[in-house]
């Protein structure tokens, strides 16, 4: 005779502060779902409560004090429990792992601050996946436990619902489970046999000798927790379905019913994935801002660890409405485009503020070095990482033409080339520069401006100045100086890394699906249309890095990309400008490859994950790395490309996405006044390589993009002119 079953119905409410209604909306739904929580627990003493996001008391305790006080004895007394413990339910892969330790630190703090405890169970019911480094991030921060439900059985076969999840072979484990079927079950009470139905999924799939599992309960996804009507029925039905039992219970609770089997469970691991692929990457804008907004502050953190009370307080209430705009639904890019609004600007404001205090902490520090008869510009690594690459800057002239040299500490010549301004302009005093620097964590360097002779100036970088003997009319070729790589469009080919490629090429796939791409795991093979080029024109050349660009287009859309080759390296760099105007549709970038293997590697949240070369679209954070022969693997660094779908002939970076937003199947979408996502301008930067560089160096890589050095100019000292 089979064992009876110990069904934990924990009552919660699934809260989505930002969906299909404004935050505002959210922060009602907040306070007056909390507010019922509290009059159910006093009205039924046999229940529990249970309610995680730190976002969410934040609220209560800002706007309604009294409340907030009931809740906190609620917690002492034992009848309300703190889950999950972060500051909201992010999305699980977007995020870097500087804001994803922020995500549960914040959270962490805030709840050992106001009620003295941190819970020891993570609480992600409704994220879209979940990336491999969370077990790891989870257990640096005391946390060992873990509760999902996408992706669900029909997304990702599990060998139980209860199971030890770990990232990698060896690393840190987490007892998790999988919700069934759904985090709410208030909707069912009417109808018996659909509750029976859900309390058996609830058992079905259970570990052998594992006889408790967990059934959440209550009205979502606007709040509401449980209901008066749901508490009475369950309780007259706690022994009304044979080999059940139902007890009110907590997460915390049903963990330690099962902590004696945890040793027995079965292992997963690697990511959790996939559920709404279309998350990835649509709404480009939000996870932009989110991204450079986090770029940001964690670079305050690591120059300026102490800060005035003030700044103290501006500090933290940025990174809590960063890692706010996490949530999955904001991230995720479902919301309603008005919604954005209030998003875009709290992220833009956090970002803002985190370069000012650069900028003038920068300035501060400048007081410290002695006044010099040369103009200096200055170069500052804002960061915990070393920076290695290419610097950019338009140092002031007061009118002069470019006629300098740049010189270091010892006298040295800086490698340095005149490029195009970012200006529109015939002022040719009106300069920028491209700089080789290698600086490290916290540096701040000084170079100095001093004249040069004509043989030792820069070559001139202006369109129609440069010297263009090495390129035929129009300039279809280019190459750098030991022609490890080079460029040929009138063949579509380049040639990076030592070996020869098919140039990457811009797709239109059709796409039919909602704003999550609900029901799909990738996108079509077959493009609609490919876009076509114009001549392209040289950009500039020089003793450093030569580009040319050409304009095209593709659908309804223009576009511009660039490709640059620098003399001492053998990548190639691109860009792609999009005047993006499509409905519906996606666009890759597709790069042909011969991959030598099954698998690639990606970069994920705080680490990287081996992915096989299946053809569904991933999520990424920044780069990835494709065998392509013994010993040697083609990297490609993305900053600005959030998805990638591979197989072993070529890689697939998806670029935008434009379903209508806040669509959801199975409504057919098609109303006239429907809002396209990410129409407009984007911008897209790749760097083509085959090497052997480690994940380590790939990322140093990534970051030297994503946190380019402050710069300043300095004139204290010059005498007067």
């Amino acid at each position: 005779m089979s064992a009876t079953i110990t069904v934990h119905l924990v009552f919660h409410a699934h809260l989505d502060p930002i969906w299909l209604w404004q935050w505002s909306a959210g922060l009602d739904e907040a306070i007056a779902t909390c507010r019922s929580a509290a009059d159910r627990l006093d009205n039924n003493p046999d229940i529990f409560f249970t309610q995680g996001e730190a976002w969410v008391y934040k609220q209560i305790q800002d706007c309604d004090p009294a409340l907030f006080a009931r809740i906190q004895q609620l917690v002492r007394a034992g009848r309300w429990e703190i889950t999950g413990g972060w500051w909201t339910q992010p999305d699980c892969n977007a995020p870097d792992g500087d804001g994803f330790r922020q995500q549960i630190q914040l959270g962490k703090d805030y709840f050992q601050q106001h009620f003295g405890c941190f819970p020891d169970s993570g609480f992600c019911p409704d994220s879209f996946g979940h990336n491999a480094s969370l077990p790891a991030l989870m257990r640096a921060a005391g946390q060992k436990h873990y509760v999902m439900m996408r992706p669900q059985e029909h997304e990702m076969a599990l060998p139980a619902r209860l199971f030890r999840w770990r990232g990698d072979d060896g690393g840190p484990e987490l007892t998790t489970f999988r919700i069934a079927q759904s985090y709410n079950l208030d909707q069912e009470i009417a109808d018996p046999a659909k509750i029976e139905a859900r309390l058996r999924a609830c058992c079905n799939g259970l570990p052998a000798g594992v006889t408790h599992t967990l059934c959440f309960a209550g009205i979502g996804d606007h709040g509401g927790g449980p209901s008066e009507k749901a508490i009475a029925w369950l309780r007259e039905h706690a022994d009304a379905f044979p080999g059940m039992r139902l007890v009110f219970s907590t997460p915390s609770r049903f963990f330690a019913a099962i902590a004696n089997a945890v040793p027995t469970l079965p292992v997963v691991t690697g990511e959790l994935q996939y559920h709404a692929i279309g998350c990835y990457s649509v709404h480009r804008q939000g996870k932009l801002a989110l991204r450079d907004a986090t770029q940001r502050l964690t670079q305050l953190d690591s120059v300026m660890p102490t800060l005035s009370d003030d700044q103290a307080r501006c500090h933290q209430s940025h990174w809590q409405n960063v890692v706010f705009h996490q949530f999955h639904d904001t991230l995720g890019g479902t919301c309603l485009a008005s919604a954005y609004k209030h998003v875009h600007n709290q992220l833009g404001a956090a970002e803002a503020w985190a370069e000012e205090r650069i900028h003038y902490e920068l300035r501060q520090r400048l007081t410290a070095l002695p006044d010099d008869p040369c103009q200096r510009l200055i170069f500052f690594n804002a960061s915990d990482r070393p920076f290695a690459g290419w610097a950019e800057c338009e140092p002031w002239l007061a009118g002069k033409p470019w006629h300098f040299r740049v010189i270091d500490d010892h006298g040295q010549a800086v490698p340095t080339q005149a490029i195009p301004c970012e200006a529109v302009i015939g002022w040719r005093w009106l300069t920028r520069i491209a700089i080789k620097l290698q600086l490290a964590p916290g540096e701040i360097k000084a170079l100095r401006l001093v004249p040069s002779t004509d043989e030792q100036q820069p070559a001139t970088t202006a369109a129609g100045d440069n010297d263009t003997s090495a390129f035929p009319a129009p300039p279809w070729r280019m190459c750098n100086h030991s022609h490890s790589a080079a460029l040929d469009l009138s063949q579509a080919r380049c040639h990076f890394g030592g070996m020869d490629h098919l140039l990457p090429e811009l797709a239109l796939i059709d796409d039919g699906s909602d704003t999550w791409s609900h029901g799909i795991d990738r996108y079509a093979d077959t493009p609609a249309a490919l876009a076509t080029w114009g001549a392209p024109e040289l950009s500039f050349t020089g003793p450093l890095l030569t580009q040319i660009a050409q304009a095209g287009r593709i659908g309804n859309s223009d576009v511009i990309r660039t490709f640059r080759l620098h003399h001492d390296s053998d990548a190639m760099e691109m860009t792609i400008r999009v005047s993006w105007q499509e409905k519906r549709r996606v666009l890759k970038l597709v790069l042909p490859i011969a991959g030598n293997g099954d698998n690639r590697l990606d970069a994920i949240c705080g680490g990287a994950s081996k992915r096989p070369l299946d053809g569904r679209e991933y999520p990424i954070q920044g780069w990835t790395a494709v065998p392509v022969a013994p010993q040697q693997r083609l990297t490609v660094i993305c900053p600005d490309v959030f998805a990638l779908d591979a197989t072993p002939q070529r890689l697939r970076f998806t670029l935008l996405r434009s379903p209508l937003m806040a669509h959801h199947a199975p409504h057919p979408g098609g109303t006239l006044d429907g809002v396209s996502s990410d129409r407009g301008e984007h911008h897209f930067r790749f760097r083509f390589n085959i090497d052997k560089a480690s994940p380590n160096e790939l990322w140093q890589e990534l970051y030297s993009w994503l946190r380019p050095p402050f710069f300043a100019d300095l004139t204290r000292g010059m005498p007067p002119a």
